[in-house]
């Protein structure tokens, strides 16, 4: 590669001569912008590779019939030393047959000595071109070391990368595919750069129609191609995904890479069954959970229940007996026993409120808003949709989350106000529970221990149900979820949602 001189430096050039005079003529005929050459005279070959050897040249003129060694002896001792440098031949007129046969050897041009005048535009045109030359070479290496990194890269990902081609007439043809096809399809790389269809037959039918449509759709909107599949072969999955291109020719092309998901859905897939087993298990525990409260409830309602209903009636009857002293002892053991009948009846409702089994959801709801004020002193109100009927496990299951959102509105909120609201909506029972107290933050939801939270969206999700927890609009917080309702529950016509909620609020 011939040196960068700078403009308004003199060029450096080697002039292969043994005639001083006319060294001295070439010199003198040097016209240009540029200050005049550095002319170093060689007179053979020996003296022209230790001139090579010791320093760079701008350019090699060599003058034919004038020097010691002949051209085609300068030109081999350039390319032995793999030098670009430029050579000019400077031959008589006479001798225009040599020159040519020089030029036909390898020099780059000829100056004739009665036209001295283009010694200096010829000599920067070779030294302009020799630069491009350098250019050029030096983009050739660095494209190659380029396509040498990619390769190795492509070779070594887990995948395919490839490069396909849809033209104006929605023909597919892969312009590139890397080593990895082998490993991903069990095709080779001709195989599929020869045949595009052979990658779509490799793939199930359902699955190879919704790619074709995945890449139209991505070829008309420009959008990312985003596609997961099945291969026939193996029950393997693959994702497949790039960005799409357009050229002006209106031939659209992907670039990309395609890897192999197997593993990743086989764990999705033992991740969704031990879901439903562990939603099945948790069902199960509920159901027995439901059925031992049920239990205790009944014991506490008809044994402890029918226990304290006699031992008032003996209260009464002996203080009817009892001296003046003790009947005031008497009455305040009736009183206790009436604490004792209203906190055992509160205890009753509280496992499994019978009023739920009698008179449905809302009268069940409406019942613990009052246990709830009563206890907590805080003011509830509910409101509810009439003509609910639901089926007992759904039932039982909003009301639980009823229960679970008051409970947590005792502990956390320091609220003031808590507004229940049960109605129809869209083929859909729709529960919101909101109060006026402090809020929720972002991380409250994932705190380990929030086991509240998690039963109320576990037995959301075992409705098919949707649930959110978020800022109510006056402050405080919103607990809102929607359960499906079966289609042949009676949409009855209801007061508009605005005024209930200005109502109740």
């Amino acid at each position: 590669m011939p040196p960068t001189t700078p403009s308004d430096s003199p060029l450096r050039l080697l002039l292969v001569c043994n005639d001083a005079a006319l060294a001295e003529r070439l010199s003198e005929a040097w016209q240009g912008e540029r200050a005049a050459p550095r002319l170093t005279a060689a007179a053979g070959a020996a003296q022209l590779r230790a001139l090579l050897r010791e320093a760079r040249w701008d350019a090699v003129l060599h003058c034919l019939n004038h020097a010691a060694c002949t051209p085609a002896t300068t030109i081999k001792t350039l390319r032995d030393r793999a030098l670009d440098t430029p050579l000019i031949i400077i031959a008589d007129p006479e001798d225009q047959k040599s020159a040519i046969k020089a030029l036909h050897a390898g020099a780059q041009d000829v100056v004739f000595l009665d036209r001295l005048s283009r010694l200096v535009p010829a000599v920067e045109r070779e030294i302009r071109e020799a630069g491009h030359r350098a250019d050029h070479r030096a983009a050739l290496v660095m494209l190659h070391d380029s396509e040498a990194r990619f390769r190795a890269l492509a070779s070594n990902l887990p995948g395919l990368v490839f490069h396909l081609q849809r033209d104006t007439a929605g023909h597919y043809r892969f312009l590139y595919v890397s080593e990895g096809c082998q490993r991903l399809l069990g095709l080779k790389q001709h195989e599929l750069r020869g045949s595009a269809q052979r990658f779509f037959d490799a793939l199930d039918a359902e699955d190879g129609e919704r790619l074709l449509a995945a890449l139209e759709a991505s070829a008309a909107t420009g959008t990312a191609l985003s596609w997961e599949g099945r291969l026939k072969q193996g029950a393997r999955w693959i994702d497949l995904r790039s960005q799409p291109h357009r050229n002006d020719e209106g031939t659209v092309h992907w670039t990309g890479i395609a890897t192999d998901i197997s593993q990743a859905k086989e764990t999705e897939a033992a991740l969704r069954e031990s879901r439903a087993q562990l939603a099945a298990l948790s069902s199960h525990l509920e159901a027995v959970r439901e059925d031992e409260r049920e239990r205790i409830a009944r014991d506490i309602h008809d044994e402890l229940g029918s226990i304290l209903v006699r031992l008032k009636i003996e209260a009464a009857l002996l203080a009817s007996k009892l001296p003046a002293e003790l009947v005031s002892k008497a009455h305040s053991i009736e009183k206790l026993l009436d604490q004792a009948m209203s906190t055992a009846s509160r205890v009753a409702r509280q496992l499994r409120p019978g009023i739920l089994k009698e008179f449905g959801l809302a009268a069940a709801i409406e019942c613990q808003a009052e246990d709830f004020a009563h206890s907590t002193g805080i003011t509830c109100r509910a409101q509810c949709d009439e003509g609910i009927e639901l089926d007992p496990d759904m039932a039982l299951a909003l009301f639980r989350i009823v229960q679970e959102a008051l409970t947590n509105v005792a502990k956390h909120a320091h609220a003031s106000l808590v507004v229940v609201r049960l109605k129809r909506e869209n083929g859909n029972i729709a529960l919101e529970i909101r109060d006026n107290g402090r809020g929720i933050a972002e991380h409250d939801l994932d705190k380990p221990k929030s086991f509240g939270l998690r039963g109320i969206r576990e037995r959301v999700q075992s409705l098919n149900g949707a649930f959110q927890i978020t800022t109510a609009e006056q402050g405080g917080t919103l607990l809102a979820l929607k359960v499906p309702l079966r289609q042949d529950q009676n949409d009855a016509s209801r007061e508009p949602e605005e005024a209930i909620q200005q109502n109740l609020f």
